[in-house]
């Protein structure tokens, strides 16, 4: 009895024991696919050559790492943290630097000097930082990149802080587009760099293209779910990627940009907007502008981190679905290489039943030039084009700012007129009204419009000439009738207040116990006019003042130039008339 005992109890151990070894052999193969999976959404296998790609390590599979991470920071390095950098140069040194910046309108002597990798301080809001996001319904991305003739430092600067700041799951890929580049380091010495980048492309034209089309070429290669744009320029900023996929998961018909934060042209410090960001809109000449937010859209929204709604879009930094765009009617290709496609794309996202939007947690830093690196010489035709196809009647504001305009070949634009009626897309008016309600609409009564002639001096117009970061600076003028719209382009109005409406409604003025004209902003639409501004153009040609008891009088100064202030009123002084010239 008790040696068949024994024997049954072997067997019970024998039997208990391998299915412990089953058990535990299957818990090794399910721990080893895991990590399989796992290594393969934090970017794949290590190319050669290139820096480490990130380690998901012992722990849960962190899904926000990047595909690379940045090395450790070098507080004394410099640019590190974003801070402004200066370097003690020998005259020679001085010289290069100064070529580099005629050639590329950027100190591109320093870029080369700054990591590639810096780190950019986090300055958003605690609620941006805090946020959770559910990775695995997240769109992925593809990052275009098109350039044309860029610096090797920003350029690559730019791809690296996508790779550094992007999570490896969602970025599907980063697409270059050289646009027909001819500068020797962005041939072969470029395809050998990213050869060692994972998950970056590099694509060529075989003609020059231009910003629009080149941008078209990136999205026909793109495999991810959203198309991500960004300029050559840029570095991108911890957490940027993330809310603008959550965006467009939760609605598809939203093109969602960024916060654009400067980085100076000339010691590369990066300045975070950390208030309240800036919407993008335009003037009546079709020149983007930004504006800040208006009070219904600040009520509108229910808390910091929820974007804002913007009438436009500066163009160069956004994120569309690839579906939508392509319902869209993605780029009009009519447009040459750029200026004023970033209207054009606005105008349709709201006519057509979309949402253009700023979202206050995603950041990229962007160079802004000293100036541009090369000439825009279609933007008029390119502008003319958009004012055809989607601003109806109110078209005729931007032609009476802009006459050259109305002479301009802007090409075949049916297609694009059938893809607004097949979108069934809404009139600019409803625009106006829904969109971009405080902007002013211009009244332009016939005969009370365009450049204001001295008939004493005949050669000059009245000019107003101030800088875009101060437009109250400046006093009016005389210059030269050119008869091309802007800075000679102003309007008088019902109320009799003279506009300048260019980057901002401005109304001349005349300052207590002066003489001078200046410019102040213009009352908000339904406000009383301040006295200060009001004037009477008189049946006789003179421009009275009433608040000062002045008349409007060209006169030449001691050395000779024409120049315009305010003086006692006398009809027979004919540099006292004035007319209108449309």
């Amino acid at each position: 009895m008790k040696i068949r005992m024994a024997v049954r109890w072997t067997w019970a151990r024998r039997s208990c024991l391998l299915l412990a070894l089953l058990t535990v052999a299957y818990l090794l193969v399910e721990l080893s696919v895991s990590t399989l999976h796992a290594s393969l959404r934090a970017g794949g296998a290590r190319e050669p050559g290139s820096r480490q790609l990130s380690e998901p390590g012992k722990k849960a599979v962190d899904l926000s790492r990047p595909l690379y991470e940045k090395p450790p920071a070098d507080s004394h390095a410099l640019g590190e943290w974003g801070k402004a950098s200066k370097l003690q140069l020998s005259e020679s040194e001085l010289k290069q630097q100064e070529e580099l910046i005629e050639r590329y309108a950027i100190n591109i002597y320093l870029s080369d000097r700054i990591s590639l990798h810096r780190h950019i301080e986090d300055k958003r809001m605690y609620e941006c930082k805090s946020k959770k996001f559910n990775y695995r319904r997240l769109p992925t991305t593809s990052v275009i990149i098109a350039f044309y003739n860029e610096a090797w430092s920003t350029l690559l600067r730019t791809i690296h802080s996508v790779l550094e700041t992007s999570p490896a799951v969602l970025l599907k890929e980063i697409i270059l587009v050289d646009d027909l580049s001819d500068r020797v380091y962005l041939k072969t010495q470029l395809e050998t760099y990213v050869s060692n980048l994972d998950r970056v492309r590099l694509i060529r034209t075989n003609k020059r293209e231009g910003l629009v089309r080149a941008r078209l070429i990136g999205a026909t290669f793109a495999t991810g779910d959203v198309l991500t744009f960004l300029d050559c320029h840029c570095e991108c900023n911890t957490g940027w990627l993330e809310p603008l996929l959550e965006r467009i998961r939760k609605d598809e018909t939203v093109v969602i940009c960024p916060v654009i934060d400067t980085i100076d042209w000339n010691t590369f410090e990066f300045y975070m907007q950390t208030g309240e960001p800036m919407i993008g809109g335009f003037d009546w000449r079709l020149t983007f502008q930004w504006h800040s937010v208006p009070k219904h859209e600040r009520d509108r929204r229910k808390s910091r981190i929820e974007p804002f709604r913007s009438p436009t879009m500066a163009g160069g930094l956004f994120a569309v679905s690839k579906k939508y765009f392509q319902y869209l009617g993605t780029y009009d290709t009519g447009m040459e290489v750029w200026g004023g496609e970033n209207l054009e794309l606005s105008f349709r996202v709201w006519q057509c039943g979309g949402k253009l939007e700023i979202h206050p947690c995603s950041h990229v830093g962007h160079v802004f030039p000293k100036r541009a690196p090369y000439a825009r010489p279609n933007f008029l035709q390119n502008t003319a084009r958009a004012a055809e196809v989607w601003m109806d009647e109110y078209k005729e504001h931007f032609y009476n700012r802009n006459p050259p305009a109305r002479k301009e070949a802007y090409g075949d634009i049916s297609e694009r007129k059938l893809l607004r009626e097949r979108l069934r897309c809404k009139s600019f008016d409803w625009y106006l009204k829904n969109v971009f309600s405080t902007l002013h609409v211009p009244e332009d009564r016939p005969g009370w419009h365009g450049a204001i002639r001295s008939i004493g001096i005949s050669s000059e117009c009245l000019d107003y000439n101030a800088p875009d970061n101060n437009p109250t600076s400046a006093n009016l003028s005389l210059f030269g009738c050119h008869g091309q719209g802007g800075n000679q382009f102003f309007e008088y109005t019902s109320n009799k207040e003279i506009r300048f409406n260019s980057v901002t409604e401005l109304c001349a003025e005349v300052p207590e116990l002066k003489k001078h004209v200046g410019m102040q902003n213009c009352p908000k639409d339904g406000l009383p006019i301040p006295a200060n501004i009001i004037w009477h153009f008189k049946e006789d040609g003179t421009v009275f003042h009433p608040h000062s008891g002045l008349c409007l009088s060209a006169f030449r100064t001691q050395e000779g130039r024409p120049d315009v202030q305010m003086r006692t009123c006398n009809a027979l002084d004919k540099n006292q008339i004035w007319k209108f010239e449309t």
